[in-house]
């Protein structure tokens, strides 16, 4: 039923797949909101750079680049998990969504209130909890994106 057999293939994809999700999610909640687009992203280097990582507007290596490699990460550990309990599932399409959909909460659910405040995504920094909400939603939906696109029939 999946085009890729091997865990490494499907779960780059589920990674890839919800890392740009989520990201262009930021970006728009960020601008919604009247803030630079990159600041949640640079908000997520805060483990490093501390809470004013939250302030820059600009790309820069320290926090832009941090943040994203951060957040690439966290959603590369949340991907794992996901693809695990998805090849215990049937595959259908009710499967995998519902399962993204638990995964994006049982992340954030974990990010804000099982993980010390210095390893959190920082995002609160910038969004409100209802962004931070739809942020969520589309890591879930990358993540059932990306396992579709790993199943789907590989064209010659």
């Amino acid at each position: 039923m999946f085009r890729h057999n091997r865990f490494p293939a499907r779960v780059f994809s589920e990674t890839l797949a919800a890392t740009a999700a989520s990201s262009v999610a930021l970006a728009l909640a960020a601008r919604l909101q009247g803030r630079g687009a990159l600041q949640p992203v640079n908000a997520t280097s805060h483990w490093l750079n501390g809470e004013t990582a939250a302030e820059e507007i600009g790309a820069e290596w320290r926090t832009t680049g941090v943040g994203l490699l951060t957040h690439l990460a966290a959603t590369g550990f949340w991907a794992v998990i996901y693809d695990v309990w998805l090849r215990r599932g049937d595959g259908t399409k009710a499967d995998v969504i519902g399962k993204a959909a638990v995964m994006a909460g049982v992340s954030a659910l974990v990010d804000y209130r099982a993980t010390p405040k210095r390893f959190t995504p920082g995002w609160e920094f910038v969004l409100t909890p209802a962004a931070m909400g739809l942020v969520y939603l589309a890591l879930g939906a990358g993540l059932a994106v990306g396992a579709a696109e790993a199943a789907r029939p590989q064209r010659v």
